[in-house]
């Protein structure tokens, strides 16, 4: 039987996750703690004979709560440090997954350095026990992981911006517009200013002190390279409205826009013969729609 893996899913680029951010990150850890806490003293999961055990029941599952809340605050804390020297930007479904698979492993091996603390068992260092706790470390971790994040959607969708769920493409009359035939551009270096049709532009890329230009012209894509930031691009074309910043990375034509999908997680924008789907970040659904709805209005009447 072959398992399908959506893997455009698991590699679009999504926003680095809030609960992982420096301000965030103890609260997180501290929300970990307690609901594991309160699950192993509910359920006591993994059968362990009472005359094993060195210390209170109570201490043991302190001690197996508090280990994965450690371990997440200091994997992540050294993770956001690593990011920010390396200033990288970019964050997957696929990386997040990865890295609560290493967080998973190291709980495990952290369980089975334990086992001598907690239990009197003459096999704790055996290799049946580190599988044992590795194991339990995967499984368990996964099942909170999921439950933690649909618990996450749940109370984000409560409070998050309603998804445009008929999104009808803006098309616009010539008549209507009001982009001049070209822009002067103006960039860091003034042998590069160039000038640029702005009706043609579909959406600008930042890559570092450089954008990507992706424009539709004669039903031809084409992507340009200019040595201008983003928000200094942003700036100087800001006399059109329906250019948006739907992202850290990313500016787009709102009147280009072809199709979007997603949810109040965030939205994904795709255009006009272009390969490329642009993400809009969950902080600026309410900024999308808003401008959207504004622009139906003023174009489609």
């Amino acid at each position: 039987m072959e398992i399908y893996i959506n893997r455009e899913h698991l590699l679009k680029e999504i926003e680095y996750p809030s609960r992982y951010l420096p301000e965030n990150l103890l609260k997180t850890s501290a929300v970990i703690f307690g609901i594991i806490l309160l699950f192993l003293l509910l359920f006591k999961p993994f059968g362990v004979s009472a005359s094993e055990q060195r210390i209170n029941y109570f201490f043991i599952c302190g001690l197996h709560a508090l280990s994965p809340a450690i371990i997440i605050y200091t994997y992540f804390g050294m993770l956001n440090y690593l990011r920010e020297r390396s200033q990288v930007k970019s964050w997957t479904l696929f990386q997040e997954y990865v890295q609560i698979g290493v967080v998973l492993l190291l709980t495990g091996f952290v369980s089975f350095l334990m086992r001598d603390i907690v239990y009197k068992n003459t096999y704790n260092w055996s290799w049946y026990y580190l599988w044992e706790e590795v194991r339990n470390s995967l499984i368990a971790g996964s099942l909170f992981y999921f439950l933690f994040r649909l618990t996450g959607f749940y109370f984000q969708s409560k409070k998050g911006s309603p998804f445009v769920l008929q999104f009808i493409p803006l098309n616009v009359e010539p008549a209507k517009t009001v982009t001049p035939s070209s822009l002067f551009i103006k960039t860091q270096v003034k042998q590069e200013d160039f000038s640029l049709c702005l009706s043609d532009l579909l959406f600008a890329k930042a890559d570092g002190n450089y954008i990507e230009l992706t424009s539709y012209r004669d039903t031809q894509i084409t992507t340009e390279l200019k040595r201008i930031s983003l928000t200094q691009f942003e700036s100087q074309i800001s006399d059109h409205p329906y250019f948006f910043r739907c992202h850290r990375a990313y500016l787009v034509n709102m009147l280009r826009i072809e199709n979007v999908s997603g949810n109040s997680q965030g939205y994904t924008l795709a255009f006009k013969s272009a390969e490329t789907k642009v993400p809009v970040s969950r902080a600026q659904l309410d900024s999308f729609n808003r401008l959207y709805t504004q622009l139906q209005q003023l174009y489609s009447a």
